[in-house]
């Protein structure tokens, strides 16, 4: 028995109910009491986990008890769910004398998204700590002499607090021979003992006895606890007081009012005298709960109700009455009431709301936005009484948001029925009416709050999302332009909202260089001097930031801001042209009346009517000789000039706007006559252009102009290169042969008489370049019209030049010398018989895709007479040098030189010889000539 009551007997009896209307597990421990704080009962997370593993987050499941009192007997830890001893557990204090000792409370999950309901029932098993006690160490009893064999004299009952096995069991009498006990059990399962008389008792020759009586019980380990019967033995009386009846059973409605007569007890003596008159009484053994509750006149025997009785307290009562007389050694005759007590409805239901607010039993809060089902609240009811009288119908009034939802016996839990919106209705006042089912029935009311707490669930809004306002240029700088409000429903910083701008430009600065926005009313500033005619709006967006957590809300809102224009700018002439703010203006002698004289052209930066113009002579026209359109600034004559004594006017004219206040520019007009017709026609149709000339004229013609100039310059371009690319074609045999070594599969051809170039000498010297770099300084030029000069003057006059024949490939050895000893003619016949033999075959010149360029010569006109071919092989109609039926130059003059070495017949006469003499003052006619045919290869 020691090891069990210091072992924690833990019998978890799971109850599991699954019902529709329940929610959870119902779970039932057992304990033993008196064990130590602190010790671990149950842990729920293990007794629970086929529920909590089908949660979303089985780790993070916490667990809260709903219990009511600062100190309870048992608490549960949150996070492990452990349930532990609070406070010491006394069951006798707890329970009393109740078979049934048990513990009960709810347990929740948390969060309660997911929310479990666990209902906990820990019963509590008596030990044996409480030994049986009387309620007097002494107890007196006095017994005639004459008491028959058989008298019965009930005995103070001995209490022990504790229950089943570890209660009162039995009493026991020391050893004796004339008197016994019985132990006899009263309706309420109390034990008492009786003094029972066994022998005949004799006063002369024992008057007193002194007896243990002694009760015990059955626990482990086994407690007693004694009290001694001082027993007198009293000289008889003959005659005793005698009851009706042995036993009463009487019952009592718990309402029944104080003083109400429960029996008229009547008991009978036929002694006379003292011997007759009968005392009633109550046993000295009856507890002092009945002497507390019940009284009993002692002469008339009525046994009336002292204090209100309740059956959810005691349910009956086992009253022992005496009736006593008042002769010498009287013998009391004893009677038995049993009092059962008739319950009645006089209990109305009992309401208890466990909220999630602890301290605050009234209030209770939920978060808005949570959703459906989500816990506010536990409810239990009961009722004391029993039956009908017990039954509770329980309702939640107040909002239809909510629901009252029941989970076993009479809890209910209250959930939300909807989605709830602080913004729209911040408290709700809910009522719970637990009602009874007796009759009458009774109905307790019960009132509680839910506070919806705010959640950051509502941006900032603004009224609108397009804001425009206007503000003056010219305004000070941090001038006050509007405000701008959003509203926050949400509460605490979930509604504080902080206004910026969003980054944007204007002509490439910072919005923020323009306006500021005060962070926390919204107000709008200027931060610099607006200029209407720099910008006439402003467009920029606002930004409205609340403070909630852990996400901020924003909302934009677009502010456009108008510059409104002030006439702070002066009207600006752009023509005529001015000069000291004078312009000076031709007239013809000639004009008429209406002539068009010029139009003033002005403008105005600013907009609206502040950049209406309007013109008018206020000075030299004081003879209204011109006339002045207000509105187009036109002026005209108002008579014939040729009529007019004047040349001259100077007119001071007003340009003005309309602004408020008006802002004008003076000009001044010098007029002036002019007296010849061709000036006068050309300066007037020159003014009367100027007039008609607007400034988009004025740009479409100099754009037209710079268009000209560049496609004059591009055809420039392109014929220089041309002519330099003609240039580079001339053929040069030293190159030639470079050049086709590098491509000896080239085709040859036949040379022609366009390959032949006239190169004059100085001195009869061939003047010599270098192939690799020619020397254009090196050689005279001959030009065109020199050449035809002497081809005019003397067709047989000294060529005085130089044959040279281009070709790809002559060999280094090969030459021709021909001196002034071989005659002219002889000379000039071999040179012509070896080019129409067609000896030698120049070839072409290739390099990549284009025949390479010859080196120029110095004598770049000389290229005009030239013959050459195109590059491209053998001329033929198309190339660049072939003109059928067109003479060369070079042949003309061949054959104007050397006709008179010819034949009819075209042929050469064998030994014909000629000499060539310059006749240029430059030769002298002895000098020689020297054909020297380079770099010629015989043909094939």
């Amino acid at each position: 028995m020691n090891a069990k009551m210091h072992f924690r007997f833990v019998f978890a009896l799971l109850v599991v109910s699954f019902n529709s209307e329940v929610l959870g597990k119902n779970l039932k421990y057992r304990i033993y009491e008196e064990q130590r704080v602190g010790s671990v009962i149950a842990r729920l997370s293990e007794d629970v986990a086929d529920i909590l593993v089908k949660l979303p987050n089985p780790s993070t499941v916490r667990f809260r008890a709903m219990q009511r009192g600062n100190s309870p007997l048992l608490v549960v830890n949150e996070d492990s769910g452990e349930i532990s001893i609070g406070a010491k557990i006394d069951r006798e204090q707890l329970c009393q004398k109740n078979l049934n000792c048990s513990i009960e409370f709810d347990v929740i999950t948390l969060p309660t998204e997911h929310l479990q309901l666990f209902h906990i029932e820990v019963e509590v098993l008596d030990i044996n700590d409480n030994s049986p006690q009387f309620s007097r160490p002494l107890i007196p009893i006095e017994i005639s002499e004459s008491a028959a064999v058989g008298t019965r004299i009930p005995l103070d009952s001995a209490f022990d607090p504790d229950v089943g096995e570890n209660s009162l069991h039995t009493y026991s009498l020391s050893a004796n021979d004339f008197f016994n006990i019985e132990v006899r059990t009263r309706t309420d399962g109390a034990k008492y003992a009786e003094l029972i008389v066994v022998r005949e008792l004799d006063r002369e020759l024992k008057s007193s006895y002194e007896l243990q009586l002694t009760a015990s019980d059955m626990g482990v380990p086994q407690r007693s606890g004694s009290s001694i019967l001082k027993i007198s033995i009293s000289d008889s009386n003959d005659n005793s007081p005698a009851f009706e009846q042995q036993s009463y059973i009487i019952q009592l409605l718990e309402n029944s009012p104080i003083g109400t007569l429960l029996l008229d007890l009547n008991a009978t003596d036929p002694d006379e005298g003292a011997n007759g008159k009968i005392v009633y009484s109550f046993s000295s053994h009856v507890s002092p709960k009945i002497i507390e509750t019940f009284k009993i006149d002692s002469e008339r025997g009525h046994l009336t109700l002292f204090k209100q009785v309740d059956y959810e307290i005691t349910k009956s009562y086992e009253i022992d009455v005496q009736a006593q007389d008042l002769g010498p050694n009287s013998i009391p005759a004893h009677c038995k009431i049993i009092i059962k007590v008739v319950d009645v409805n006089d209990n109305k239901p009992e309401i208890n709301i466990n909220l999630m607010s602890p301290g605050k039993e009234e209030i209770s809060y939920i978060f808005e936005g949570d959703p459906i089902d989500t816990f506010v609240a536990l409810v239990r009811v009961q009722d004391k009484d029993s039956g009908l009288n017990g039954e509770i119908v329980c309702r939640l009034h107040g909002h239809g948001h909510f629901k009252l939802q029941k989970t076993y016996e009479n809890n209910y839990l209250i959930l939300t029925n909807a989605t709830l919106d602080r913004e729209k209705r911040s408290e709700y006042s809910l009522t719970v009416i637990a009602e009874d089912k007796g009759t009458p029935s009774l109905s307790t009311v019960k009132h509680f709050t839910v506070q919806i707490n705010d959640i950051n669930d509502n941006p900032p809004h603004f009224q609108r999302s397009r804001y425009e306002f206007a503000i003056s240029e010219n305004n000070s700088p941090g001038a006050y332009i509007t405000t701008v409000t959003a509203t926050d429903p949400d509460l605490g910083e979930n509604g504080q909202v902080t206004y910026t701008m969003l980054e944007s430009f204007i002509l490439g600065s910072s919005i923020t260089t323009y306006v500021t926005i005060d962070p926390s009313n919204g107000a709008i500033y200027a931060l610099r001097i607006f200029d209407h005619e720099e910008v006439s709006q402003i467009t920029f967006v606002v930004e409205a930031r609340d403070g909630g957590s852990p996400k901020q809300l924003v909302s934009n809102t677009t502010v456009v801001l108008t510059i409104i224009d002030e006439n702070d700018n002066i009207p600006v002439v752009i023509g005529p042209a001015l000069r000291n703010n004078t312009a000076e203006i031709a007239i013809p002698k000639g004009a008429e009346s209406g002539f068009h004289v010029t139009r003033i052209r002005a403008m105005d930066r600013d907009s609206g009517v502040n950049a209406e113009l309007s013109c008018s002579i206020v000075a030299g026209n004081e003879e209204n000789i011109f006339v002045i359109d207000p509105r187009s600034c036109d002026i005209h004559t108002n008579v014939s000039m040729e009529s007019v004594p004047y040349t001259e006017w100077e007119l001071s004219v007003v340009i003005q706007d309309k602004g408020n206040p008006q802002l004008h520019t003076k000009v001044l007009l010098k007029c002036m006559i002019f007296e010849y017709a061709e000036s006068v026609t050309s300066t007037a149709m020159t003014s009367v252009s100027q007039a008609s000339l607007d400034v988009s004229m004025i740009i479409i013609i100099s754009l037209g102009a710079i268009c000209a100039v560049l496609l004059v310059i591009m055809v420039l371009f392109a014929t220089r290169c041309n002519r330099e690319k003609k240039d580079t074609r001339s053929y040069n045999c030293r190159v030639a042969e470079s050049t086709y070594q590098h491509h000896p599969k080239r085709p040859s051809r036949q040379i022609h008489k366009g390959d032949i170039t006239l190169v004059p000498t100085v001195n009869g010297t061939l003047p010599i370049r270098s192939h690799h770099r020619p020397s254009p300084s090196s050689s005279p030029t001959l030009e065109r019209g020199q050449m035809g000069s002497r081809q005019s003057h003397n067709s047989h006059q000294s060529l005085n030049s130089l044959v040279t024949i281009s070709s790809n490939h002559v060999p280094e050895n090969f030459s021709l010398e021909l001196t002034h000893a071989t005659p002219a003619v002889e000379q000039v016949s071999q040179l012509l018989s070896m080019l129409h033999q067609g000896q030698y075959q120049p070839r072409p010149s290739f390099r990549g895709n284009k025949y390479s360029r010859s080196y120029r010569y110095a004598l770049q006109d000389m290229d005009k007479f030239s013959l050459k071919d195109s590059g491209r092989g053998d001329s033929e109609a198309g190339d660049s040098d072939y003109d059928l039926g067109r003479d060369s130059p070079i042949d003309r003059l061949l054959g104007e030189g050397f006709s008179d070495l010819f034949l009819t017949d075209g042929r050469i006469p064998a030994g014909v010889t000629c000499s060539f003499r310059g006749k240029n003052s430059q030769h002298s006619p002895s000098s020689n000539i020297r054909i020297r045919v380079l770099r010629m290869t015989p043909s094939r």
